[in-house]
């Protein structure tokens, strides 16, 4: 009787740490992973079809739950895309204004990341303290929006309200700094962190590349490419995007540690811009009689997880005749086939969360 030497295991869709229904088909010889398949389609959204069937005012308020972690990038990236099409400037008290609460959002979306990767590794106290200064932001954007996740508050030519309660900004970038020591602290040097993420999960320059990895996963393999640089809505913005070289799980973790730093110094500077502009004006856009001309529009953003994208085709109507978004946590799944093929079993976890991967992102 031949023996069998290898075997299969399904890690998910049920299970915490895939971050959302994912299922792992594992080929395991022993705990070493010799191949993986990932099978996503698990919440059936449809949020492109949808797109097809609702006009174009309709569709706006559901595109937050793309990435229900970061919905202010979704709703100014279709958003942009409408303006774009119809030919529309924002003034600049609306771009400053957006980039206020971009960049909020990305911290509470790295913040979230932090607290979520370190419980899949067995840490729970950086759970709490990362979620304490979330729901700093998560606050203000209550009081704001009206809404703790889910913000609607990006409208087409501006946004729905002038923005106020700014000395919660100013006291959410002071008290941030020191909390981000503090996390160095138990984290970065932990023994037992570096074992588990130092020289795991490699990502080789060239296989980012031909996989369309962007954000921080490709940024912390050496690669220097951020959106933001060749984003508009960031000029007169001065911010240094983070590049390391180290290509392993401890790098993307670095990183988004020090892009949380940056994202503090993009926030003080368009703190001050939005102070000196005055009263708010915007572009006045009926959304009722809204059409777009018949034609393709695209645009781009530097989400939380990499590079985000929205394009329309439009046939002239209210509606989108195509709606298409590209969002990097699809890229950053696929890639798992790669990166998780020689790791063993125990570090797999540890790996697919360094990637920052959110499912409704995935299943779109």
């Amino acid at each position: 009787m031949t023996a069998v030497k290898t075997f299969k295991l399904n890690l998910g869709p049920q299970h915490p740490s895939t971050h959302g229904v994912l299922r792992l088909i594992l080929e395991l010889d022993g705990e070493k992973i010799l191949s993986c398949e990932p099978d996503v389609g698990y919440l059936h959204r449809g949020m492109e079809k949808m797109a097809e069937q609702m006009k174009y005012v309709q569709y706006l308020p559901t595109v937050d739950r793309i990435d229900y972690l970061a919905g202010c990038f979704y709703s100014e990236l279709f958003c942009r895309t409408i303006e774009k099409a119809m030919g529309v400037e924002i003034p600049d008290k609306v771009k400053y204004i957006r980039v206020l609460l971009l960049e909020l959002n990305r911290i509470a979306s790295h913040l979230l990341w932090i607290g979520a990767f370190l419980m899949d590794l067995g840490a729970t106290s950086p759970f709490f303290y990362a979620f304490r200064e979330r729901e700093m932001i998560l606050r203000y954007f209550e009081k704001l929006t009206g809404q703790r996740m889910m913000y609607n508050y990006f409208v087409f030519g501006g946004v729905r309200t002038d923005i106020n309660y700014l000395e919660d900004i100013e006291n959410i970038i002071d008290i941030l700094p020191q909390k981000i020591k503090d996390y160095e602290k138990i984290i970065t040097d932990n023994p037992i962190f570096l074992t588990r993420t130092e020289g795991k999960g490699i990502i080789e320059q060239t296989l980012a590349k031909n996989y369309s990895i962007t954000g921080v996963n490709l940024r912390a393999s050496g690669v220097s490419y951020d959106q933001r640089l060749y984003d508009r809505l960031y000029n007169n913005i001065e911010f240094v995007p983070i590049v390391l070289d180290g290509k392993d799980s401890w790098s993307r973790y670095k990183a988004r540690i020090l892009e949380i730093n940056e994202s503090i110094k993009i926030i003080q500077q368009a703190l001050e811009k939005v102070k000196q502009l005055g009263d708010l004006r915007q572009v006045l856009i009926n959304p009722i009689r809204l059409k777009l001309p018949e034609g393709e529009y695209y645009s781009e953003i530097e989400a939380p997880r990499g590079l985000a994208s929205c394009y329309i085709l439009s046939d002239g109507s209210d509606k989108p005749y195509r709606l298409k978004w590209r969002t990097p946590s699809y890229y950053s799944v696929n890639l798992l086939r790669e990166i998780l093929r020689g790791a063993y079993l125990n570090d797999a976890i540890a790996i697919a969360g360094s990637l920052d991967i959110i499912l409704p992102e995935v299943d779109k």
